[in-house]
């Protein structure tokens, strides 16, 4: 992966290059990440410790990053200049980061402007005014858009992760089991699928273990989208929901991946709007290939929502990557045009308030002719138990 990470890089310098840049001043973990293969454990919400990445157009790149974390970083990143700063001594990040910015002479330089902490951007802008800040992200989503052999064969490895969730899942559902069983179940379901990927993986940071909080809903609450798992316990007739988009990870690119069960019975009111969820979905992954515009996807199956009597939806899907969300989304405004390699969650989904909510959800790759799933797992109404 090391020649991908500075190809990348490479890249990056051209297309900054191109656009008369200097540099470009990298904040966000995932785009650090994207570009130089190092993912810091630190990190500024966690403890306030910022890693940065400083690329300049025409130099050698250089990671700027906390002391506690300079062993890993060298071991880790492609990009062999690494800076560390220690907590209170010489400005922190901020010395190391002076002397890139004299250094390379910029003029005008790119910043990660959707993602930049306020600490730094405020500092850049009391340093250094007359600089003159480009947002970034046009020029790094565009790249990130479109996924690598490397990159494609990591996530899917990260959608067997995710069905192996599911999997585990389909076997502790029950009347009378915790939802939070559930959620423990999805966790170890993925956490072994990912052991047994890594196994012979000679990368001494890769780590198996699936974390964050599982979102899972039942009953009434499937209304509700995003809320986790509690002590609450199944009872025949309620549906459940899983959204694996928060813990689907595996070697630093995340995918979007849903699901919904019905424990013991299901109404026919509900079958009908899961039945409406899937037919979207459906719509939309027929109309996905290359030269279609991001939009128009999303109107294909904002279609079929209207035609059942509802009204139009939020967005049907989103690229996916290193990033939970990446560009293009599936959303009204979007004109992009989707090009092969380009990864994205597509989801149905409908929601009655205070009552139900029918969902489904996939992660796919644009082809030459279509798409491919990233995702494989059955998706018909399922009752179980």
């Amino acid at each position: 992966m090391a020649k991908s990470f500075l190809r990348r890089i490479s890249q990056l310098q051209q297309r900054l290059a191109e656009r008369q840049l200097d540099a470009a001043l990298i904040s966000d973990p995932d785009a650090i990440f994207y570009l130089s293969g190092f993912w810091g454990y630190s990190g500024l919400a966690a403890a306030g410790r910022p890693t940065l990445l400083w690329i300049p157009a025409g130099a050698k790149p250089v990671v700027i990053t906390p002391i506690l974390e300079l062993e890993m970083a060298q071991r880790m990143s492609a990009v062999p200049d690494i800076r560390d700063w220690m907590d209170g001594v010489k400005g922190e990040w901020r010395g190391p980061l002076r002397e890139a910015v004299a250094k390379d002479k910029v003029k005008r330089i790119a910043v990660d402007a959707f993602k930049i902490p306020g600490v730094i951007a405020g500092f850049l802008q009391e340093e250094w005014p007359q600089i003159e800040k480009v947002d970034l992200n046009p020029i790094l989503d565009a790249m990130r858009m479109i996924k690598d052999a490397d990159e494609l064969k990591i996530m899917r490895d990260t959608g067997r992760v995710a069905t192996a969730m599911a999997a585990a899942a389909e076997k502790v559902i029950g009347a009378g089991v915790p939802e939070y069983e559930v959620a423990l179940a999805i966790i170890d379901g993925g956490t072994r699928k990912a052991a047994e990927l890594l196994a012979g993986d000679t990368g001494p940071f890769e780590t198996p273990m699936i974390h964050n909080l599982q979102i899972l809903q039942s009953g009434e609450d499937t209304c509700m989208v995003h809320r986790r798992s509690t002590l609450r316990r199944l009872q025949k007739g309620d549906p459940i929901y899983l959204c694996f988009c928060e813990i689907a990870k595996f070697k630093n690119y995340c995918l979007g991946f849903d699901r919904e069960y019905f424990v013991g019975s299901v109404t026919d009111e509900q079958a009908r709007l899961y039945e409406v969820a899937l037919k979207a979905q459906a719509a939309a992954l027929s109309a996905i290939r290359p030269g279609v515009v991001a939009e128009e996807v999303h109107k294909i199956a904002d279609a079929v929502y209207q035609e059942a009597g509802f009204a139009p939806t939020y967005r049907t899907g989103r690229g996916v990557g290193t990033s939970i969300l990446e560009r293009p989304e599936l959303k009204h405004g979007d004109k992009t045009k989707l090009q092969p390699g380009m990864t994205f969650a597509v989801d149905g989904g409908l929601t009655v308030v205070g009552s139900y909510g029918a969902r489904v959800g996939d992660s796919i790759v644009v082809t030459e002719t279509g798409f491919d799933y990233l995702t494989p797992y059955p998706k018909s109404l399922k009752i179980i138990g």
